[in-house]
């Protein structure tokens, strides 16, 4: 799939929040890139042989205490990763909604139990 068509479903991914979450997105970057680098790996906890769909960075909202401003929050999402998971154009758009939730999940502050559990509530 071309990046600029990938970078669209991700736009789509994060129109597809509830407004009342991204009211309170501020200070994030969602980047799009083919795969991750091996510190993100690391920062991710991917076991060998396991893909990353997706990767927050920063501090959470929840942890940040007024400490604004700060950097900008990163959430990567890696196109190479879902092509490998999800192979219809349809099942690309849905793989990439779910990674956009799931990282922001983490930008709110939820572990990656609590995320997890959130997305079974989802569906």
């Amino acid at each position: 799939m071309e990046r600029s068509v990938f970078e669209e479903l991700v736009q789509q991914g994060l129109a597809r929040i509830p407004e009342r979450f991204r009211r309170l997105l501020r200070n994030v970057a969602i980047l799009v890139a083919d795969e991750p680098t091996p510190a993100q790996l690391r920062k991710g906890g991917v076991r060998p042989g396991s893909l990353l769909l997706g990767l927050y960075e920063g501090v959470p909202r929840i942890s940040r205490y007024g400490q604004e401003p700060m950097l900008p929050d990163k959430i990567t999402v890696f196109q190479k990763s879902i092509e490998a998971v999800a192979r219809t154009p349809a099942a690309i758009r849905e793989e990439v909604a779910r990674t956009v939730w799931h990282e922001l999940g983490h930008h709110f502050g939820l572990s990656e139990h609590a995320v997890r559990r959130a997305e079974q509530r989802r569906r």
